[in-house]
């Protein structure tokens, strides 16, 4: 395997930069096992794509204005600050840092038009610092009055007051994550009323998603690319679910490689070589390429994601590296959008 054979080329006009108007209303490409035509759909078809047997699984984390304008104490100029977890204590905080190359240890930057301080104390590769607040400093109310919606670079746009509710899923409710679970963000009231008159249930996972989903693969051979963990939780009553799906004969839908990551993470195989989803909380480090053995999940809702990243690796070990250059080739032919605000596709 090489970091080569996750390249394609895309035009840039097909990068979407905004939402559409009705979330439902993005495509969605049909990809069944085998050898079987693609389909083009919309994504408010979904509900008659699965069956009433079939159970949804959604990654309810919700999106934190992480992204912060600062300054250097002392010096004029802007940098950027992306808040990504805790580490240790409520005001000691993980941060990826642009530019950062003058942010050396015991740097002070400001926030808030200088009324909230941050000493850097420690650094890191591609920008990563930690910053210590002071501890009386509430860092989330920060972060939810003078943060921005971390749009992804790719938009090349500055956040909008559509991306505060439209960059998140209708579902979400954990907060705590740095980027959205994309795959969700084509949901919406309507069509999740659709899907429940069908019968089709749904339940619910969180990963926070932090740097470790997006971060690049460097590697030539992708093997030796080291995820960095993100915390999950799988409540008891999405593994009585599961189980219950199973029993039943249905398909495990994930929507979203997070909750593939998420799923398979909390999966174990028992003595009599059966799999089973337990619940409880814990840290998610489990890169998936090809060869992989799925035992959580049977189908799954993606976006189209970025060239050399570990998303697009999840789907090529999913449905298969030949099938998923087969599947992105059409997209691209047939003018579907790409990325976090982009269409969908729907692998079984």
């Amino acid at each position: 395997m090489h970091i080569s054979d996750f390249d394609y080329e895309l035009p840039p006009n097909q990068i979407a930069q905004h939402p559409l108007v009705n979330r439902d209303e993005s495509r969605l490409l049909v990809v069944p096992r085998g050898d079987a035509p693609f389909e083009h759909k919309k994504f408010g078809d979904l509900s008659d794509l699965l069956d009433p047997k079939d159970l949804l699984i959604v990654n309810n984390t919700r999106v934190r204005h992480a992204r912060l304008d600062a300054k250097r104490e002392g010096f004029d100029g802007h940098i950027e600050i992306l808040l990504l977890k805790p580490r240790g204590a409520p005001h000691v905080w993980e941060a990826l840092t642009r530019p950062a190359r003058k942010l050396d240890i015991g740097t002070v930057v400001t926030f808030a038009e200088d009324t909230i301080r941050a000493r850097v104390t420690s650094t890191g590769e591609d920008g990563l610092r930690v910053l210590e607040f002071d501890p009386v400093v509430d860092v989330p109310l920060l972060m939810r009055e003078h943060g921005h919606v971390p749009l992804p670079p790719y938009i090349s746009r500055a956040d909008q007051p559509e991306d505060t509710e439209r960059y998140q899923t209708v579902f979400a409710a954990r907060e705590g994550a740095v980027a959205a679970p994309t795959a969700g963000l084509h949901f919406s009231e309507a069509l999740l009323a659709k899907l429940a008159d069908r019968g089709i249930q749904r339940a619910a996972v969180t990963l926070h998603v932090g740097i470790g989903t997006f971060r690049p693969v460097m590697a030539e051979d992708p093997r030796q690319h080291k995820m960095e963990s993100e915390w999950y939780d799988v409540p008891e009553a999405t593994a009585l679910a599961w189980r219950q799906c199973r029993e039943r004969g249905g398909r495990v839908v994930a929507v979203g490689t997070t909750v593939v990551r998420t799923l398979e993470s909390a999966t174990i195989t028992d003595q009599c070589g059966q799999a089973r989803l337990e619940s409880g909380a814990g840290w998610a480090d489990l890169f998936i390429y090809e060869p992989f053995n799925f035992r959580a999940v049977d189908a799954l809702v993606t976006n189209f994601h970025l060239p050399r990243s570990t998303l697009l690796m999840l789907v090529s070990a999913f449905a298969g590296l030949e099938r998923t250059r087969r599947a992105y080739r059409a997209a691209i032919r047939q003018g579907y959008r790409f990325y976090s605000y982009g269409d969908s596709s729907l692998y079984y």
